[in-house]
């Protein structure tokens, strides 16, 4: 599955946690933003993780995108990959 996942996580400690535990699942393109190429089961342990790791006021956002939609998708910087194109790290 083909996934963006956004947060908004007020605990400092906790935040970089999530975002240490996503950069390990996918690729981090904005702060709180992480494209991710999961199976279903790695998606249910990743969740269950970041779910612990969040208070009642966070937010966790997951969107699915079917390949159509990927090809349509695009990045205003053309320094930087295409949409869920695998690199290890973005080039500014």
């Amino acid at each position: 599955m083909k996934l963006l996942l956004t947060y908004d996580i007020s605990n400092t400690k906790n935040r970089t946690k999530v975002a240490t535990l996503l950069e390990s699942y996918g690729y981090r393109v904005n702060f709180s933003v992480f494209e991710l190429d999961i199976k279903k089961p790695k998606l249910e342990a990743l969740l269950k993780s970041i779910k612990k790791l969040c208070d009642k006021h966070d937010s966790v956002r997951i969107y699915a995108f079917s390949a159509d939609t990927i090809e349509k998708s695009y990045d205003l910087n053309p320094k930087r990959p295409n949409p869920f194109e695998k690199k290890s790290s973005y080039v500014n």
